[in-house]
């Protein structure tokens, strides 16, 4: 639902890391929310824009990492929706205990999270286009896979400590390369990553309907990139981020969390580059050394969001993106149902047809900040969708 809500979120995390009385969010988490959303609004398009008057090689190559990985390897769009995840798991050790602390019982905060995995999964089938009623009906998707990894990783937070959910996660990633590694595929044998012979599009095929899968890549026909097996792991690219939000919650000098963001996603890149030589980086599959790469990568970056915003207090950089990431699920969903590039040409079809090889960039340009401006308006208004 809609809310109006007066927030705290001005407020200035002290140089130790320490917090003053009062402030109940982290800038950087919803600046971080906000980059990521910004390149599933037209960010990418405006990049890839400018690149291309750059150059044609420019363009070219820089268009080439807003595409998701053929198979094996790992691009920049490839990180956009762990990211996402991750920063999930960065705001539920807040949002769970400011629950708890205003008196929520622990029945209460599972009701919330069953109430906001089913709400995603709705949201989700209504952007596959369910009220179209045209059947077979797609049950995967973005949001509805994104609601299930919340519900595994929520599960988790609330049935163990800081130990299990270590625990957890590590199994989940150890158990899926098991998984992939030893349970035969008919007809292929066990140990397969190619399209045809995994275990997961094995899944994929035999458990859902073959004309709804994801339909955007060679991949799409041997299995669906939110497909069954998948979930898991996509689930635990959830806990990385919560581990990371107790770190934050918790009395450990500002320097050390810094290190740990730093040295760990170091760590975890380097462990994933490993990992890939006898389970590959598989974006469609989700496989185990994707997530610690993507993992390991979000940490960093969230480090350097963290010691910018929160640290050194440089805000104003990043307001844009906060402005979009308070309201990252209102226009992930109202961009699919409205045509903002329309309204954008409302103002700026004459200058765009008059304007040579500038043209695609000033579209993609104009249509994001009919977007951006349309948040803006809810930010001043202080109307945040929360579900």
């Amino acid at each position: 639902m809609f809310t109006t809500d007066v927030r705290a979120d001005q407020n200035r995390t002290g140089p130790s890391g320490s917090s003053p009385q009062g402030i109940t969010r982290v800038v950087s988490i919803d600046a971080l929310r906000g980059f990521d959303m910004f390149w599933l609004m037209r960010g990418y398009g405006v990049i890839v824009a400018a690149a291309a008057l750059v150059s044609p090689q420019w363009g070219a190559a820089v268009s080439a990492q807003m595409e998701h990985s053929m198979w094996i390897g790992f691009t920049f769009w490839d990180f956009i929706a762990p990211l996402f995840l991750f920063v999930i798991g960065l705001s539920m050790p807040y949002s769970f205990s400011k629950r708890l602390e205003r008196g929520d019982s622990r029945k209460d905060l599972y009701w919330h999270i069953l109430r906001r995995t089913v709400i995603l999964i709705l949201l989700g089938w209504v952007m596959s286009g369910w009220l179209g009623l045209n059947f077979p009906l797609r049950i995967t998707g973005v949001l509805p896979r994104i609601a299930l990894s919340y519900l595994i990783a929520a599960l988790i937070v609330m049935g163990t400590g800081v130990r299990g959910q270590i625990l957890w996660t590590v199994g989940i990633l150890l158990g899926y390369w098991a998984a992939m590694a030893w349970i035969p595929v008919p007809g292929f044998g066990a140990g397969t990553y190619s399209m045809q012979g995994n275990l997961s599009g094995f899944l994929d095929r035999l458990l859902l309907p073959s004309q709804v899968r994801w339909c955007c890549a060679e991949y799409a026909k041997f299995g669906d990139f939110c497909g069954v097996l998948g979930t898991f792991p996509s689930a635990a690219t959830v806990m990385p981020g919560v581990l990371c939000g107790h770190l934050l919650r918790s009395s450990v000098p500002v320097t050390k969390r810094l290190l740990v963001f730093w040295a760990g996603g170091a760590a975890a890149v380097g462990l994933a580059l490993l990992w890939n030589m006898v389970h590959p980086i598989i974006t469609a599959l989700w496989t185990s050394s994707y997530v610690m790469y993507a993992t390991g990568w979000s940490m960093m970056l969230f480090g350097l969001f963290y010691w910018i915003i929160d640290v050194r207090g440089y805000r104003k950089w990043a307001f844009p993106f906060v402005v979009i990431g308070m309201n990252a699920l209102t226009i992930y969903v109202l961009q699919s149902q409205i045509k903002f590039v329309d309204i954008a040409n409302i103002f700026m079809r004459g200058i765009i047809r008059h304007s040579g090889t500038y043209g695609p960039l000033l579209t993609f340009a104009s249509t994001l900040a009919v977007e951006w401006l349309f948040l803006f308006w809810l930010y001043r208004k202080r109307i945040f969708w929360k579900v």
